[in-house]
């Protein structure tokens, strides 16, 4: 996937590294995430903080997905210059707002750096990062409490059981989720949905785990 210039790097700030924060049920964590697909989580929250928006939406999750993982998840389909005209189109993915998104991201790199070197000088203040940390639309939470129960492996948290999300199991989720119009067209670009089911139900290698917060 070659898109406008560079890649935002795995190294995210720390506002962007919640690897549940999008789900919580009531404050509870209700899933991990592989590392990968933490980082194309990152990547959502601030592709919609930047279009001002109250909510991470579908669509902003697709283009982390999309941006992040492509690559990993290009295998299942046969013809990818449509699938890609297709991403582009409905993540909004522009030069334009490219650079835009890439300039969000260093902003919030540089300001955690500097909350960083506030702690290590003793100067750190109190942080807010919860409360402006965007949820999930209702749309979005539908979809990943279906990866939810996709997801063949899981993890102990606080003495419970949760499941491991991989970007498979989101991807399938959202596939199923019938009457919407990504869906509907995410299946007319010839996506290899058996492939897609079998990897995300039965895959091959245990995945890489996010970090806690």
């Amino acid at each position: 996937m070659k898109l406008f210039g560079r890649k935002p790097s795995s190294a995210l700030p720390r506002s962007a590294q919640s690897a549940q924060t999008i789900s919580r049920n009531h404050g509870a964590v209700t899933h991990r995430l592989t590392k990968d697909l933490a980082r194309a989580e990152s990547l959502a929250r601030m592709l919609a903080a930047s279009r001002a928006s109250a909510v991470v939406e579908v669509a902003d999750y697709l283009a982390g997905m999309y941006i992040y993982e492509w690559e990993h998840l290009s295998r299942f389909w046969e013809e990818r210059d449509e699938i890609e005209g297709f991403l582009q189109r409905i993540c909004q993915i522009s030069p334009q707002r490219w650079h835009q998104w890439i300039e969000f991201y260093d902003r919030e790199r540089r300001e955690e750096d500097s909350r960083k070197r506030r702690r290590l000088f003793g100067t750190s203040e109190d942080e807010k990062t919860d409360g402006n940390t965007l949820g999930a639309s209702r749309e979005l939470n539908s979809i990943l409490r279906r990866a939810e129960e996709i997801a063949p492996h899981h993890d102990r948290y606080e003495g419970r059981s949760i499941p491991i999300l991989t970007s498979e199991c989101v991807l399938l989720s959202i596939v199923k989720n019938e009457g919407s119009a990504i869906s509907q067209t995410l299946r007319e670009t010839g996506l290899d949905i058996p492939s897609l089911e079998q990897a995300a139900r039965n895959p091959k290698h245990p995945p890489l785990q996010g970090s806690n917060e």
